[in-house]
């Protein structure tokens, strides 16, 4: 490898890593946020929600059509623009004086969104051998578990003593520093010319659309329940109907083929179910410590830090687990202490100290990112060049669904608690963290089908080389 070549590859990382951080600080950042803007905008908070939804819809909707358009206009045009958009709308959406115009800017950064992430880990795909993938997305996945955690923390932060408007600008010093590295170190990767799947995109994008959205409305109880469940239903026909589409089109926008390879479909698999419990975490803890223990919401929103730092600190010590037990036991050990972890938080209660609540949180911290980096890594690594497009788009479509999945049906499971009349508020929660670690528990059994050596080369390979 020549020495340009070299440095060129080691910056790729760090633009993936601050593409994830971006997109995944985004995501949450606002919510703390809401009341601020609404008063800013003589708006009801409850209104506002339409500032999110706008924004996670366009991500689902649009994010299977960045694998096609980086193959055909290549992943530096494509990432780069992506960045332009989503500092761009940024900027807008903080100069924005009605609800009307932040929701408009909001789409306009969330067609940057979807493109940006799932580009730059297309381009450590093309760039990087499947032997050398474990160490990078490693080091790629720490920003997007840090990001969702700290994103409510420093909404809370910039709200209370700046204003809501830099939730929005913090964005622009970062992505003017992404395009500069972009166009120094991203790699122009295209492939040969495909016809674009126009039908595909309105099946598989209007299915998501509808999922994410009546997720979105069945959770946060906008709409009668029944509704949402309608929407939630006409999107998973609409996937049925692509399924049926893509098996006759010569070149569908989401390959079907790919979910032949093993470690791909249980790596999908394993994401939506393993997520459920995970998901809950950032959203319920927040509300039972400020609902349940009476915190305000900044030390709420900052008491979710340990998470973030455990995460960060795991990183250095993943390569080494997954080299000396392998993935299937890896994946099935880690999954079934998270079940674990996540139950345990019902033992908790306001009068306990604060070394208490934090500790637990700090090994949830590791033990999420240990398996993050072990699905993300397995459900990619065995995948050829020619579907790799397909499987990162699908591999992106998964997580962002998965974030509001895990919301809405812990917030489900907490409505379905609020009925006992006899338990109280606390009671509540814990019954629902009992429940989700549950869940977590059972999502276990997906990664059994993973075979003991699956994976168990690609980590030799890097060892000997």
């Amino acid at each position: 490898m020549s020495l340009k070549k070299a440095r060129s590859m080691s910056g790729l990382p760090w633009i993936a890593a601050m593409a994830f951080f971006m997109q995944a600080l985004d995501a949450t950042i606002l919510n703390t946020a809401l009341p601020a803007i609404a008063q800013s905008l003589n708006r009801s908070p409850l209104a506002m929600q339409s500032a999110i939804i706008s924004y996670t819809l366009t991500v689902a909707m649009l994010i299977p059509v960045s694998g096609w358009l980086a193959d055909r206009f290549g992943t530096r045009k494509v990432f780069m623009t992506a960045v332009s958009l989503f500092t761009l709308g940024s900027l807008a959406c903080a100069l924005s004086s009605s609800l009307g115009e932040l929701v408009v800017f909001r789409i306009i950064q969330g067609i940057g969104g979807a493109m940006m992430m799932p580009v730059a880990r297309l381009a450590l795909l093309r760039a990087y051998p499947r032997s050398e993938l474990l160490p990078v997305l490693n080091f790629v996945t720490m920003p997007g578990l840090v990001g969702p955690i700290l994103g409510p923390m420093l909404g809370g932060v910039l709200v209370t003593w700046a204003s809501w408007h830099w939730i929005f600008l913090i964005n622009i010093p970062i992505g003017v520093a992404g395009l500069f590295y972009a166009r120094k170190y991203m790699p122009d990767f295209t492939t040969p010319r495909r016809k674009f799947d126009m039908s595909g995109f309105v099946l598989f994008g209007l299915s998501l659309v509808l999922f994410s959205s009546g997720m979105e409305l069945f959770g946060e109880k906008l709409v009668a329940s029944w509704l949402a469940l309608t929407i939630i239903v006409c999107g998973i026909l609409l996937m049925f109907a692509y399924i049926r589409h893509a098996r006759r089109h010569p070149s569908p926008l989401i390959s079907l083929p790919m979910f032949k390879t093993r470690t791909f479909s249980v790596g999908i698999a394993g994401n939506i179910a393993s997520r459920l419990g995970t998901g809950c975490v950032p959203f319920l803890m927040p509300l039972m410590l400020q609902v349940g223990f009476g915190y305000p919401a900044l030390i709420a929103g900052c008491m979710m830090a340990p998470t973030a730092v455990g995460s960060i600190l795991a990183k250095s010590v993943v390569t080494q687990v997954l080299r000396r037990l392998g993935y299937r036991t890896t994946l099935v050990g880690i999954t079934v202490f998270i079940g674990l972890m996540i139950a345990q938080f019902s033992l908790q209660s306001p009068g306990m100290t604060i070394w208490m609540l934090l500790v637990p949180l700090f090994v949830l911290g590791m033990a999420m990112s240990t398996q993050f980096t072990a699905m993300n890594t397995i459900t990619l690594a065995d995948l050829t060049d020619e579907n790799a497009s397909s499987g990162n788009s699908m591999l992106a479509v998964t997580q962002q669904l998965s974030i509001s999945l895990g919301v809405a049906v812990s917030a489900a499971v907490l409505r379905f608690y609020e009925g006992f009349e006899s338990a109280n508020t606390i009671e509540q929660f814990h019954y629902t963290f009992i429940t989700m670690g549950g869940i977590t528990l059972v999502s276990s059994l997906v990664f059994m089908l993973l075979r003991p050596k699956d994976g168990r080369n690609l980590i030799k390979e890097r060892h000997r080389s």
